[in-house]
């Protein structure tokens, strides 16, 4: 987890997308999209699944079985762009393939879409222990429920929405809003959330015991735990060049810290263009 969280220290950066080449034997045709059924390799252990996008959205949700069943679905394209391609009496045939690639290996489940020009929506469903690991990059967003695992989740254009999971989390999304709900979360574990433009609100367990690092350029930060600030004695990092050019450079860290409940694992909030929303479970907003 501790490289997760070093990926997320740059609110810029960004993950390669990867494509896999072994098309499961399972595969079978849905409607207009493709049904793949994951028989893991041993159905005992938490299993760990893949989905990197560049166009489309990411939606999965857990249930009692022991398979990994993957759901694609390519979007239907705009009305504008068939009148421009269209023909004057000719009947537009829908190309509906997803090229979908799917590749199972002692528990590890990577899922991909061959169709890079095109917009896929996947819709995965996953055994409650399960790790993700879901990135997109257009044109969709990210969302999970009641999943229990370490959840690894990165959205350049899109939102990030995780409902009801347990575990750890490192949620970005470059321009759109995080918003996590826990049941549990994992105490032994760092977390990070951030966002380039977009609210970060994420509600925990009323028992946490968290280290907060926030930093928050053009946003406020709001929460109804009782947060024990640290004091606001400045972090020198001083850069001596003078005998090179003559300069001395000193940067003052900008984040904030504190402790709730008296302070456990580091979970870091950052954010440039947006809010940050630190929620304890049961209590009423109004």
């Amino acid at each position: 987890m501790s490289v997760m969280i070093k990926k997320l220290t740059s609110i810029l950066s960004f993950a390669t997308i990867a494509v896999f080449s072994v098309p499961l034997a399972q595969a079978a045709a849905v409607g207009s999209g493709d049904r793949v059924a994951v028989p893991l390799s041993d159905p005992a252990r938490p299993a760990f699944v893949k989905a990197h996008l560049l166009n489309g959205s990411i939606a999965v949700k857990s249930y009692e079985g022991k398979e990994v069943i993957v759901e694609a679905k390519a979007r239907s394209g705009d009305e504008d762009r068939e009148r421009e391609g269209g023909a004057a009496g000719m009947h537009r045939i829908p190309i509906n393939s997803t090229g979908l690639e799917v590749e199972e290996e002692s528990n590890r489940v990577d899922v991909g879409a061959a169709s890079t020009q095109r917009t896929i929506d996947l819709a995965i469903t996953v055994p409650v222990h399960t790790s993700l690991s879901l990135h997109t990059v257009n044109d969709g967003d990210i969302s999970v429920s009641n999943v229990d695992g370490e959840l690894d989740v990165n959205d350049v254009n899109g939102s990030v929405t995780l409902t009801g999971v347990s575990g750890t989390v490192v949620a970005h999304a470059l321009n759109g809003k995080v918003l996590v709900t826990f049941n549990r979360v994992n105490p032994s574990k760092p977390m990070a959330f951030s966002s380039l433009n977009g609210d970060i609100d994420v509600t925990f367990p009323a028992d946490l015991k968290a280290n907060l690092v926030i930093s928050s350029d053009r946003g406020d930060v709001f929460s109804d735990f009782d947060v024990a600030m640290a004091a606001r004695a400045p972090q020198q990092v001083a850069e001596d060049s003078r005998s090179q050019d003559g300069r001395y450079h000193v940067k003052i860290d900008k984040t904030v810290r504190g402790t709730i409940n008296g302070g456990g694992q580091e979970i870091q909030f950052r954010n440039f263009n947006g809010n940050i929303y630190i929620r304890k479970a049961g209590v009423k907003t109004q």
